[in-house]
């Protein structure tokens, strides 16, 4: 065998990996999301891989929840950074909203907190991404054109509402949060102050923390 054999070889065992790695994260996304209690077996059938496969890549369920979420995190640090060069501050808000609704990365949230414990990497993601939030949310409310009395603790709970939307048709989600996310898209501009002051005080960065801590 020649050495370009060799690196062939290598080569197609490096891609091979690769796409065995796509297929357990995207099966796993999908079936922890229906399932949190599903067991990892349930995730190698999905992917069509063998469970020695994923233990060689996960050796634990929280191995792999813990990468699901530090994926999510990579997402909407992505669609943040995005949104934040919008010149128009409004439809930077609107586009960063958008895409973290389309991304759905919040039903992670709703469905892994507390389940794994979070490393460094998780708190330093999760820092950046708070305050590339916070950073489009204020762009916007220094310009008048987002209502001043929302806090960058109240969006969380607002991907978290339109997670909760669930089809079997996956187009039909989307559309649907969509809608959704346009009504409190309309709730949100400066303008919708006229209509009085929101009701009670949006959740603390703690509160949201508390999620996260490990359950027993």
């Amino acid at each position: 065998m020649t050495e370009q054999d060799v690196r062939d070889v290598l080569n197609g065992r490096r891609a091979q990996a690769a796409r065995n790695d796509g297929a357990i994260l995207a099966a796993a996304r999908k079936v922890f999301v229906a399932e949190p209690d599903a067991p990892i077996g349930a995730v190698a059938r999905a992917a069509g891989v063998g469970i020695s496969a994923l233990y060689r890549r996960y050796p634990s369920k929280e191995a792999l929840l813990a990468t699901l979420c530090l994926d999510g995190l990579r997402q909407f640090v992505a669609i943040a950074q995005t949104a934040r060069e919008v010149t128009d501050p409004w439809e930077g808000f609107v586009e960063f909203l958008r895409g973290i609704v389309d991304a759905d990365v919040h039903s992670l949230t709703v469905c892994l907190a507390g389940r794994f414990t979070p490393t460094p990497e998780h708190r330093a993601l999760a820092m950046q991404a708070g305050a590339l939030a916070d950073g489009i949310l204020r762009r916007g409310q220094q310009v008048g054109a987002v209502r001043a009395d929302i806090e960058s603790t109240d969006l969380p709970m607002i991907y978290e509402q339109l997670a909760a939307i669930r089809h079997s048709d996956a187009e039909h989600i989307r559309e649907l949060r969509r809608r959704y996310l346009d009504v409190h898209l309309a709730g949100l501009r400066a303008v919708a102050i006229s209509y009085g002051e929101l009701t009670g005080r949006p959740p603390t960065q703690a509160e949201l923390g508390a999620r996260w801590n490990r359950t027993t």
